[in-house]
């Protein structure tokens, strides 16, 4: 018997193999299959990356905004270089297709690229003789050692929303990647090592509950951010600001999509399919919920019936397959869980996902479950009020653009939102008046570019910061406001050398 492979740490600079004794599978999700072992942190295996972020960040903090966007700039080189590979292990152990995989390693490099501008996006203020000879201005510091705990959905893209940003500002870091798909963190922290990032500036613990909770009570560590379901969040959330950090903690979703009765209904039925299955619904930002108004519902249904026929299952090993499996079989079970207990509440299944034929994987264990579509779905089924996370879209029914907005609204949820119309009116109506942080119009899944910051509301979102762009920027440093008032002085030489740094 061929003995597993031990997915490591990687601290200090290296990689570390965790005790055998605290470990975990991971799963080939197209055929069922162990593939490797993922080392579980112990609490002092915690406290040893986070020790190795604790020493290198009073020499990062103080490197030059030049050598950081230097090493930022060869980052970037080598994941360009590299993104294909990136992409093949993502599918490997989360099971997306491999052209979503790489999607995903490019929305991820979009947050590169903005930390790339980090001697400007540092600057502070200033204000000349505020008082007689007293000037006044403010000053960004990094905070500390900062911790990421990340969901399986995305294991390049979501830890790509902080940690570029956070040792940009001066941060050092510690990721928590999910179990679920650990080898891609490893190849991030790897990589960025390579560009010339120093020693315990950026380390990977893997692990479960046991790391999590270590970093959250960890005196070491200044703030944390983190993705995750919304019970998750809550208790990342409450756990860390109990133990004084900064936290951003954002948490689960149901992304609702008005189509109103004057939509190009081909284009909507398009974008509701595309955003609904891609990643098999694995997406917090994915459409789980169609809201038709009037009398658009049936020749809606009518063409997604007909999109979803089309869509064809497989391994990421199939270049013509459009949605791969679930991440592992006890998830596929929640979700088929969720399907049975549609029809139970009433609900119309219009199409069934639970048996699905795989061309590319015939007699394959792998965690599989096909697009999934019902209608006639109720506000208060359980359906509707869950994240389901898989490929389960469900259709509601309403009368008026108004009814649609209150339908939202009262949902717990307020991640993303989209509207699909042809009237700028009932488009401008709908961004003001519903209560989701994030909102396209014509834009079925409205992911803001790096330059913006991610995050909803209610709860979707513990604290009060959203991750990347300025937001990103504001949770990772700190400013400091300085008065200054300077008496003349005396002496000076001659140089008549060009400055430089």
């Amino acid at each position: 018997m061929t003995e597993r492979v031990l997915i490591p740490h990687w601290i200090d600079g290296k990689r570390q193999a965790g005790r055998a004794d605290r470990s975990g599978p991971v799963f080939d999700p197209a055929t069922g299959a162990v593939q490797a072992e993922v080392a579980f942190a112990s609490p002092d295996e915690v406290d040893a990356a986070v020790h190795s972020a604790a020493r290198a960040f009073d020499s990062w903090r103080d490197s030059p905004l030049t050598r950081r966007t230097r090493i930022l700039f060869a980052y970037r080189g080598i994941l360009d270089e590299r993104g294909k590979d990136l992409a093949r292990v993502i599918s490997s152990e989360h099971g997306k297709v491999l052209s979503d995989a790489m999607g995903e390693v490019a929305r991820g490099q979009e947050v590169v690229e903005f930390a790339c501008g980090i001697p400007h996006l540092l600057k502070g203020d200033f204000s000349e003789n505020v008082s007689r000879s007293i000037d006044a201005y403010s000053i960004r510091q990094p905070v500390g050692v900062v911790a990421g705990i990340t969901p399986f959905n995305f294991p390049v893209m979501v830890p790509m929303w902080m940690f570029p940003i956070a040792i940009a500002c001066g941060n050092t870091f510690v990721l928590k990647p999910s179990e679920k798909d650990p080898s891609a963190a490893l190849l991030l922290a790897e990589w960025f090592h390579e560009a010339g990032l120093p020693e315990g500036v950026f380390n990977v613990i893997q692990g479960d509950r046991v790391a999590v909770d270590r970093l959250l009570e960890h005196p070491d560590v200044a703030a944390v951010s983190s993705v995750g379901s919304t019970p998750v969040a809550r208790h990342i959330y409450q756990t860390a600001a109990e133990h004084g950090k900064r936290v951003q903690a954002l948490g689960g979703a149901k992304n609702h999509m008005v189509v109103m009765p004057d939509a190009d209904l081909d284009f909507a039925a398009d974008a509701a399919v595309s955003a609904g299955y891609g990643s098999s619904g694995q997406r917090c930002m994915a459409i789980s919920a169609i809201v038709a108004v009037g009398d658009a519902a049936d020749p809606l249904i009518d063409r997604l019936v007909q999109r979803i026929g089309e869509i064809k299952l497989g391994p990421a090993s199939d270049e013509a397959a459009d949605m791969g499996p679930l991440v592992t079989g006890e998830h596929r079970d929640r979700v088929a869980a969720f399907v049975e207990t549609g029809r139970g509440e009433g609900a119309r299944l219009v199409v069934d996902g639970r048996s699905p034929e795989v061309p590319a994987a015939p007699g394959s264990e792998g965690f599989w479950l096909g697009p999934t579509l019902f209608d006639d779905v109720r506000p208060e089924m359980e359906i509707h009020r869950n994240e389901i996370f898989g490929p389960v879209l469900s259709v509601l029914r309403v009368e008026s653009l108004a009814e649609a907005i209150q339908l939202i609204n009262k949902n717990e949820y307020g991640n993303g939102t989209a509207i699909f119309t042809s009237d700028g009116a009932a488009a401008r109506h709908f961004q003001n008046e519903v209560e989701v942080g994030m909102v396209g119009i014509n834009i079925p899944i409205p992911v803001p570019m790096a330059f913006f910051s991610f995050g909803g509301w209610k709860q979707s979102l513990f604290g009060d910061s959203h991750v990347h762009g300025k937001e990103g920027i504001n949770f990772y440093t700190r400013t400091k406001a300085v008065t200054a008032r300077w008496p003349d002085t005396q002496g000076s030489s001659v140089n008549l050398g060009f400055p430089t740094n």
